[in-house]
């Protein structure tokens, strides 16, 4: 993080990493706007702003006087996600520019790029390019799965593991991840923000475990419950009919569901470790993730 007080905006200020990302920078001392579509209805850190990506007429104001834009937002629960993220992100560029915002921050998807990203995956890729064509240095974060209170991956498996003693699960279950603890990835962004050396870099964040997402759930399981969750595999449950199944026991809107387990059938593992040279620092292991997580949400 830079060593000056800047002046940073924040969208999806009141989401699961924004509004931690808000506290922690306001924390700094810098000057933070809070970027949210309902200003009015504010009660966290920083100065509320009104804002809208996907109207980009709103947009000037809030970047106004801004040092570095923090992008954080998407449109998962939307089935035409990809078409409103790129008119966004597009928007999104063009006013940081016209404002002399110094660097957008990013976060995006781990992953190889190639033919075979899913929807989602590739559609956080096209928002990395499009952030910046209006000449903006972009710093982009990729990460796989973030986890923490509120966060929607966690809640799926939170919820799953509470509400099952035994779960079917399919086949691509057994693809490895990178899960990386909430309390990283905002170490990271703080890491980035203002700091020259990351300007139109991208670097891959992940914590200290290769896991699939059985023993992911497995983990969680002996955390949450003290016990490990029966599994059983089978090949045939498909992302959608997944999709509904995660509708059915937990109350993760379905749309959201369906389009983040479109990825978890590829791989998604960090292969760079350049971060550790700009943000130094061990990333907490899945375990300690989660009981972050579970002493949050008893807490909450």
């Amino acid at each position: 993080m830079s060593d000056e007080p800047l002046c940073v905006l924040v969208t999806g200020a009141t989401g699961f990493i924004g509004a931690r990302l808000v506290q922690a920078l306001v924390d700094e001392g810098h000057e933070v706007k809070a970027m949210t579509r309902r200003p009015e209805e504010y009660d966290g850190p920083g100065h509320p702003v009104g804002g809208d990506v996907s109207d980009p007429g709103s947009l000037a104001e809030p970047m106004d006087g801004v040092d570095v834009a923090v992008y954080l937002v998407h449109s998962l629960d939307d089935n035409d996600f990809e078409r409103k993220d790129a008119e966004a992100a597009q928007a999104f560029g063009l006013a940081a520019a016209a404002s002399g915002v110094r660097q957008i921050v990013y976060m995006g998807g781990l992953g190889k790029d190639g033919d075979d990203l899913s929807p989602h995956l590739r559609s956080r890729r096209e928002v990395e390019k499009l952030l910046g064509e209006s000449g903006v240095p972009v710093t982009v974060l990729r990460a796989a799965i973030v986890v923490g209170a509120g966060g929607i991956s966690w809640e799926m498996t939170r919820q799953l593991v509470k509400n099952l003693p035994a779960m079917v699960v399919p086949k691509w279950a057994d693809t490895r991840t990178q899960p990386i603890a909430i309390d990283d990835v905002i170490r990271y962004l703080a890491g980035v923000i203002g700091n020259e050396e990351t300007f139109g870099r991208v670097y891959e964040i992940g914590g200290a475990d290769r896991l699939t997402y059985i023993e992911m759930l497995q983990q969680a399981g002996e955390v949450i419950n003290g016990r490990r969750v029966k599994i059983v595999t089978v090949p045939l449950l498909t992302p959608r009919l997944s999709s509904h199944w995660i509708g059915l026991v937990t109350n993760v809107d379905a749309t959201t569901a369906s389009n983040l387990i479109d990825s978890m059938s590829t791989e998604v593992l960090q292969t760079d470790y350049t971060i550790q040279d700009v943000v130094p620092g061990e990333p907490l292991t899945y375990r300690e993730a989660v009981e972050r997580a579970v002493n949050a949400d008893r807490s909450a």
